[in-house]
């Protein structure tokens, strides 16, 4: 009888932190994401004889430094960007993963990863990138984002095509550390 309740106490402790720590069910979710669930559903590029006409997205963001950058600076590349928060479970369980695909394309001037971070607390973005030493090139946005990109689900991930139009979407967590999403990236590179 007293082994049961302590069974009991110790499955019921385990719930309440992974209710409650949005660290333990980042954990949770990212040993998920290795067994191979949460893969990005990534639809061939397939070219096209008409020509795609230009997106013109009203975007501007801001790196922390204060630098600015806008959407008519990322034409001519395919753009990762990912719509985050430190106090997500699933932003946080899919970022070592992020950060698996910006070393692999991030000495590729054709193809730019941006994490936009959609709270603003910088000081507190600085302390998790550090804390889980994630080198990511993040983002606030400096003015309103566009509802195609992102409508308030965390974490959205959007990639552009090099005219600025929008190849994929994927509202929730996911993996990108695979090969799939790299062949995705550099087959919107090879299209005009």
């Amino acid at each position: 009888m007293l082994k049961r309740n302590y069974s009991t106490i110790i499955i019921g402790a385990l719930a309440l932190v992974l209710l409650f720590v949005p660290e333990a069910k980042a954990m949770m979710q990212q040993g998920l994401m290795k067994l191979g669930l949460f893969e990005p559903k990534l639809e061939k590029v397939e070219p096209t004889t008409q020509p795609k006409s230009e997106a013109n997205y009203t975007f501007e963001m801001v790196y922390a430094d204060g630098k600015a950058i806008n959407m008519e600076d990322l034409k001519g590349k395919v753009v990762f960007m990912n719509f985050w928060a430190t106090w997500c479970p699933p932003c946080i369980a899919e970022m070592p993963s992020i950060q698996k695909l910006y070393d692999k394309v991030k000495d590729d001037k054709d193809i730019v990863i941006l994490t936009v971070e959609v709270e603003g607390k910088r000081d507190k973005v600085a302390k998790f990138m550090e804390r889980k030493k994630l080198s990511l090139p993040v983002v606030y946005p400096n003015s309103s984002i566009p509802t195609e990109f992102f409508n308030g689900s965390l974490p959205t991930t959007v990639i552009l095509d090099k005219k600025g139009n929008i190849a994929h979407t994927t509202m929730g967590m996911a993996d990108y550390s695979g090969q799939d999403i790299i062949d995705f990236l550099n087959e919107l590179k090879a299209m005009n």
